[in-house]
C-alpha cells in the first residue's frame, strides 16, 4: 500500500496525463453531484473514489500521436516513454493496470469493484443490476467527453463517430450489440433520475466546475 492521501498526490505519483486527470475529476464531479441529490441511501464516498481513479491505466490504450494537444507541454515522446513504463510494469491491459494501481493505493475492495463495472460494453449488466452506486459511476463516465460534460445523446453520437469503421465488435455503430447498449444506457439514465431531485440537463460544465479543485484533494 502506498501512503498517499489525495488524488492530487496519487495522480502525480503515477504520472497521470493532465487530460486524463481532468477526465477522472469531471466524472467524479458528476457522480458527486448526483449522489448529493439522490433520494435513496447511496454510498457517495465509494462512488466518488471509483470515479476519481477508474481510468488510471488508460495511457496503455491511448494512440498519443492522434491527440497531440493532450500531450502538451511535455510532448508525444515524453508520454510515449511513460506509456512504455506502464507497459513494462503492468502489462498491456489498461483495466488490469487500473485495478492493480487502485490496489497499490489501498482503495477499498468495494471501490475497486465499482471501477470494474465501468465500460460501455458492461452497460446492459449495470442497467439490469441492483446497485445504484454502480449505475451512478457508469452513468457519470458516460456523461463526460474528451473536453466537456455532454448529454447522454451527445455522448452516444460521439461514440458512434469515434468507433466508425474501427472494427470493434461492441462499438461498431451498425452493430445490434451497440444498439442494445445504447438502450441500456438510456435506461440507466431513467433509473437514476427517477430517484433524484435534479434532471439530466442540470449536469453541465457550469454545475461541476466548482467541484473540480475540491476533488483534487478529496481524501482517498
Amino acid at each position: 500500500m502506498i501512503d498517499m492521501k489525495t488524488p492530487r498526490e496519487i495522480y502525480a505519483a503515477y504520472t497521470i496525463m493532465p487530460s486524463l486527470q481532468m477526465h477522472q475529476l469531471r466524472v467524479a464531479a458528476v457522480g458527486k453531484l448526483i449522489c448529493e441529490h439522490f433520494n435513496k441511501p447511496v454510498n457517495k464516498k465509494d462512488v466518488v473514489l471509483a470515479c476519481l481513479f477508474h481510468d488510471m491505466g488508460n495511457i496503455l490504450k491511448f494512440e498519443l500521436s492522434l491527440f497531440p494537444e493532450f500531450t502538451e507541454p511535455e510532448g508525444v515522446e515524453y508520454w510515449e516513454s511513460i506509456k512504455a513504463d506502464y507497459r513494462e510494469k503492468y502489462g498491456e491491459d489498461e483495466h488490469t493496470a487500473t485495478q492493480t494501481i487502485m490496489s497499490e493505493v489501498g482503495l477499498p475492495e468495494d471501490v475497486i469493484n465499482l471501477m470494474e463495472g465501468v465500460g460501455f460494453s458492461k452497460v446492459d449488466h449495470v442497467s439490469a443490476g441492483d446497485s445504484f452506486e454502480q449505475k451512478v459511476v457508469q452513468y457519470s463516465d458516460l456523461r463526460v467527453g474528451p473536453h466537456h460534460i455532454l448529454s447522454l445523446n451527445e455522448r452516444i453520437d460521439e461514440g458512434r463517430k469515434r468507433y466508425l469503421g474501427s472494427g470493434r465488435s461492441v462499438g461498431a455503430p451498425d452493430s445490434s450489440r451497440f444498439e442494445v447498449l445504447v438502450k441500456a444506457a438510456r435506461e440507466i439514465e431513467k433509473q437514476i433520475f427517477a430517484n433524484t431531485s435534479i434532471k439530466p440537463e442540470d449536469i453541465n460544465d457550469a454545475a461541476v466546475a466548482p467541484l473540480i479543485e475540491e476533488l483534487r484533494d478529496y481524501p482517498a
